[in-house]
């Protein structure tokens, strides 16, 4: 995968703290998606199996009511807790304008977690950190 890949891939709080041939596993992983402007990528209620990192275009998070709850924009990112646990998606993401995305199947990241310890690790002291915050935010 690309140089570009990578950097994107770098972005992401889930993957920032990889060593860089592991980073270069998880973009060789990933595919080049591209979506027509008004293209439905995810839609709530629906099983998750794919992560995105946006390199090109603009998209909407909207929320099951119909409510636009947040904007997104080429670095940011959507489906991490589908990709995680493969549970609903929790938002549908709009297409605004044509995007190209990273995809990243989360088969074949499963498959990477059993065979590179060291992803997994990283990974679930990402999650730990995450759980931990929320528990101070909610207990604060």
């Amino acid at each position: 995968m690309s140089k570009r890949a990578r950097e994107a891939l770098a972005g992401v709080p889930l993957f920032a703290s990889l060593p860089a041939r592991h980073l270069r596993r998880v973009a060789d992983l990933c595919e080049e998606q591209r979506f027509m402007a008004g293209a439905t990528i995810v839609r709530a209620g629906d099983i998750g199996d794919t992560f995105y990192v946006i390199l090109e275009g603009e998209a909407k998070v909207v929320g099951p009511s119909g409510r636009v709850l947040n904007r997104l924009y080429p670095g940011d990112f959507f489906g991490e807790i589908s990709l995680l646990d493969g549970g609903p998606r929790t938002a549908s993401v709009i297409a605004e304008t044509p995007m190209l995305m990273l995809a990243l199947p989360r088969r074949a990241f499963r498959s990477l977690l059993e065979s590179e310890p060291v992803v997994a690790g990283r990974v679930l002291k990402h999650v730990a950190g995450l759980l931990r915050r929320t528990e101070r935010a909610l207990t604060a």
